[in-house]
């Protein structure tokens, strides 16, 4: 299983996100870093992966329109991807 603390800071752009979920997913070499490469990505997943949230990320993703629609491209595949999970963890 895969526990990935999101980092807000590295997903404000395409150009931070794309390189940032690369490395964190071990996706393909031919993910390119949009938003609609992530969506195909993660409904390919077949592995268990744990999103976790901590509150000051969830404060960093509400203040970044990309970050957001990052973490909403998450939240719709973990309702239709078993192997995905979000958590939040507040400390």
């Amino acid at each position: 299983m895969r526990r990935i603390i999101l980092d807000c800071t590295q997903l404000v752009s395409r150009e931070k996100m794309g390189p940032y979920l690369k490395k964190e997913l071990g996706l393909e070499d031919w993910f390119t870093g949009n938003l609609d490469a992530l969506n195909d990505c993660l409904s390919e997943i077949h592995e268990s992966v744990d999103f976790v949230l901590t509150h000051d990320n969830v404060q960093g993703i509400c203040r970044s329109p990309y970050a957001y629609k990052v973490l909403l491209i998450i939240a719709r595949n973990v309702d239709a991807n078993p192997y995905l999970k979000i958590h939040f963890h507040w400390s």
